[in-house]
């Protein structure tokens, strides 16, 4: 996974030259995308078996890929990100669901996030920040 990161980091250097997707990459948010998908790799296990334990009646198998990776990366922005508030991860995560998985998607990432956020606070410990999605 960090060889295709290496190749999204040098298309968005070569994307800054040509702009014909728009603006290029911040410095900014490359670090924070950089942040992201290290915590993923480093956390895999434990976000994969925590999906899997809130995901009712699919496998990952069965789940549309953009959905399940949407779902990893809100997971991994929670563990990277403690400050951002739950219902913000949400949100980001219903949009790109939206606008990148089917018809369904926003519910169904939403739906699954939700239940992340009431078992965070149902979790003995600090009080997780935005921890009361509906």
């Amino acid at each position: 996974m960090l060889d295709v990161w290496e190749e999204v980091r040098s298309e968005a250097v070569a994307e800054e030259e040509d702009a014909t997707y728009g603006d290029g990459l911040d410095a900014e948010t490359l670090a924070l995308a950089d942040r992201l998908v290290r915590t993923f790799e480093a956390d895999r296990v434990a976000i994969d078996a925590e999906l899997e334990h809130l995901v009712e009646g699919w496998t990952f198998g069965q789940m549309a890929q953009t959905d399940l990776n949407v779902l990893r990366l809100a997971l991994a922005e929670r563990r990277a990100l403690a400050d951002v508030p739950g219902e913000v991860t949400v949100e980001m995560a219903v949009r790109l669901a939206k606008k990148f998985g089917g018809e369904d998607s926003g519910r169904f990432v939403n739906g699954v996030l939700a239940k992340v956020l009431r078992h965070a606070a149902d979790r003995p410990g600090p009080a997780s920040p935005g921890a009361s999605a509906s």
